[in-house]
């Protein structure tokens, strides 16, 4: 509790707290954040889960995961930016504890296929093993699942 305490008095929280503007800026950067890593995610997803199969794998799979990587790192820190704000408030939400549950299951998820074989093999000579089809579609499951979580936290 006292960290949150700490996070709610800190400047980065009092300022989003007293201006309305760079609340609004840091909460539109967060959609935009979720909107790069989802709309990179899902086609890459889909992809290696068997559809689309005419669009080459080993083109699109390295650029879509590093654009879903860099939607990631600015929805986690807009994200982080916004829980300041009420941070206890948020850590009681159930909607918030299970979206963060599974973005921790899609970052895991991701980094077990980008760490195994089938994603090499995948990325170099577009052979996209079953496993890695399993993951893909899992994922895709994964990121829908911590939207719609994100979307419940304003209503409980």
């Amino acid at each position: 509790m006292e960290f949150f305490e700490w996070l709610a008095a800190s400047t980065l929280a009092v300022e989003l707290r007293r201006s309305a503007t760079l609340y609004m800026f840091v909460n539109a950067a967060h959609i935009l954040a979720i909107g790069l890593l989802v709309g990179a995610i899902l086609p890459l997803d889909l992809r290696l889960a068997g559809l689309f199969a005419k669009v080459p794998v080993e083109i699109i799979a390295p650029f879509l995961s590093r654009s879903a990587g860099a939607g990631l790192a600015l929805a986690l820190l807009t994200g982080f930016c916004l829980f300041s704000v009420r941070p206890a408030d948020y850590a009681a939400n159930p909607a918030f504890l299970a979206k963060l549950g599974l973005i921790a299951f899609g970052v895991v998820n991701v980094l077990a296929v980008h760490t195994g074989q089938g994603w090499r093999t995948a990325t170099i000579i577009g052979v996209i093993r079953p496993a890695v089809r399993f993951s893909a579609a899992l994922s895709a499951m994964t990121w829908i699942a911590a939207v719609v979580a994100g979307r419940w936290i304003g209503f409980l």
